[in-house]
């Protein structure tokens, strides 16, 4: 996974759990803007997700945040 999209993951990871507390759930649609300017990225966040890692739909951002700092 490209630098870019592991420091948006983290930033929105923090961002949502200090807003809403650590059970905070997400997506990985959670680090894209409403619209698909840039599909590879997208593709990128998807494949990690579903295809690496198994994930749920919707999983707890604590776990999407340790995730990405210790790969």
């Amino acid at each position: 996974m490209r630098t870019s999209l592991r420091e948006t993951i983290v930033a929105v990871c923090d961002a949502k759990v200090a807003s809403k507390g650590e059970g905070v759930g997400l997506s990985f649609y959670a680090f894209f803007a409403n619209k698909n300017d840039d599909p590879d990225l997208l593709l990128e966040a998807a494949t990690w997700w579903i295809h690496t890692h198994r994930l749920d739909h919707f999983e707890k951002a604590v776990k999407i945040r340790q995730l990405v700092q210790s790969a």
